[in-house]
C-alpha cells in the first residue's frame, strides 16, 4: 500500500480551517495527496462541473484542459460512477466502472489524460447541504492503480468532508448575508449571484430598484437594456474561473456596467469578487453586484459633515443644500433667511473644507455621501 495512514490523518485533522478560509483547499488537498502518494486532486460536484473548483497546482494543467475540451459532459467516471456513490459507495476507483483496463484506455478520457502522464482515479463521495460532491485522487501512470485496502483507508475521509463542506456552506451563507446587509446599512443597494450567474440573494435596497426594466425572473436579473445584459454575462463569464475580477483592456468600464432605464436615468452596476468564508466552493456565490441608482440624490450624514470639516449646524446644513444643487437663491427662500447671509454661510464652508467653488463643494461632498 502507498498510502500513508499517519499522514493522513494528520492532513484530515486540517480541514476544517477551510470553513473560514477557502482559499486554503487547495493547499489542504495537496497534504492529503502526499499521503496517499497521489500527484493532484480536485473538488467536483456531481451534477454541476465548472471549472472554478478547488484544483491543486500539480493537476491544474490538465484539469483546465479537461474543461476547454468539454470531457466534463462525457466523463465516463461522472455518468458510471454518480449512481454508484448515490447507491452508498463512499469510494469508487477505476476498477469499479470498468472491466478492464483495456477498456478502460478506449475511452477518450484516458486518451486525454495520457497527455500529461495521467490514468489512474479514485473518488471519496461526501455531501454538503444536499448537493453531492467528490473529492477525485488523480494519479500519475507510474504511481499506480489504487489500491483496495488504499480504498479503505479513504473511505474514513468521507464523514469528515461531509461534516467540513457543510459547515462551510452555513459559515459562507452567513457571511454573505452579512455583507448584503452592511451594504444594506450604508444605503447600497447589492445582489449575490452564483457562478452561473444565478441570483442567490438581494438586500431589500436593491429588491426596491426593481420595475420593468430591470428585475428578476426565475432566479436570473433581466433588463430591458439589452446591450447592459448581454455586457454583465460577458463580464461574468471571462471571470468566472478567476479567483479575482480583473480589469480588461478592451473594457472602458472596467467592472461597471451601464443599464440604460427608459423613463429613468441609468444604473451603474459594479461588479466585485466574493472573498472570505463566503467565498466557499459548497455555497457557489462568485459575485455581488453593487447597484448605483442616478435617480437617487445620495447625503452625507449632517453630523459626519460637521465633524469631517468642523462645520457648525447652519454652516452644515447650507453646505449639503449646495451638494443637493440648490442655489443661494432657492437656500435663502427655504430657510427663510436673507441671500447674503447664505452667502457669507457658503464662503465660511469654502474656507473650511479648502474649496473655492460651489461644484468642488458638490463633488467633495458626493465623496462623502458614497
Amino acid at each position: 500500500m502507498h498510502l500513508d495512514i499517519e499522514r493522513l490523518k494528520k492532513a484530515k485533522s486540517r480541514l476544517g480551517e477551510a470553513v473560514l478560509d477557502p482559499g486554503q483547499w487547495p493547499d489542504l488537498m495537496q497534504s492529503l495527496c502526499d499521503a496517499t502518494a497521489t500527484t493532484g486532486a480536485v473538488l467536483v460536484q456531481s451534477d454541476i462541473r465548472t471549472p472554478d473548483v478547488p484544483v491543486t497546482p500539480s493537476i491544474a494543467e490538465m484539469i483546465d484542459s479537461y474543461f476547454e475540451a468539454n470531457l466534463h459532459v462525457t466523463d465516463v467516471r461522472a455518468i458510471r460512477g454518480v449512481p454508484l456513490h448515490q447507491s452508498g459507495r463512499r469510494v469508487l476507483r477505476d476498477q469499479d466502472i470498468f472491466a478492464s483496463e483495456a477498456d478502460m484506455l478506449r475511452e477518450p478520457l484516458y486518451r486525454h489524460l495520457d497527455r500529461y502522464g495521467f490514468r489512474w482515479w479514485a473518488a471519496i463521495s461526501f455531501y454538503s447541504g444536499p448537493a453531492q460532491w467528490a473529492f477525485a485522487f488523480q494519479r500519475k501512470i507510474t504511481e499506480g492503480a489504487f489500491e483496495a485496502d488504499e480504498v479503505k483507508a479513504l473511505a474514513s475521509l468521507a464523514d469528515s468532508l461531509t461534516d467540513v463542506a457543510t459547515l462551510s456552506r452555513l459559515v459562507g451563507r452567513q457571511a454573505l448575508l452579512g455583507s448584503l446587509n452592511a451594504f444594506e446599512m450604508i444605503g447600497e443597494p447589492a445582489i449575490s449571484l452564483m457562478r452561473s450567474g444565478r441570483v442567490f440573494e438581494i438586500n431589500p435596497a436593491a429588491e426596491a430598484l426593481f420595475d420593468s426594466d430591470f428585475g428578476i425572473s426565475n432566479r436570473r436579473l433581466l433588463f430591458s437594456d439589452g446591450r447592459a445584459s448581454h455586457a454583465l454575462a460577458h463580464l461574468l463569464s471571462e471571470c468566472a474561473d478567476e479567483s479575482e475580477l480583473r480589469l480588461h483592456p478592451s473594457r472602458r468600464t472596467g467592472n461597471i456596467v451601464v443599464a440604460q432605464r427608459r423613463a429613468r436615468r441609468p444604473l451603474l452596476i459594479k461588479v466585485l469578487p466574493v472573498h472570505g468564508a463566503a467565498s466557499s466552493p459548497f455555497l457557489g456565490a462568485r459575485f455581488i453586484l453593487v447597484l448605483r441608482d442616478l435617480e437617487t440624490i445620495r447625503h452625507p450624514a449632517p453630523a459626519v459633515l460637521s465633524e469631517l470639516f468642523s462645520l457648525t449646524p447652519a454652516e452644515t446644513r447650507i453646505a449639503a443644500m449646495i451638494a443637493a444643487g440648490l442655489s443661494p437663491d432657492e437656500i435663502s427662500g427655504q430657510l427663510q433667511i436673507s441671500v447674503q447671509t447664505v452667502r457669507n454661510q457658503i464662503k465660511a464652508v469654502f474656507a473650511k473644507t479648502g474649496t473655492h467653488r460651489q461644484s468642488e463643494l458638490a463633488v467633495l461632498i458626493s465623496r462623502v455621501a458614497g
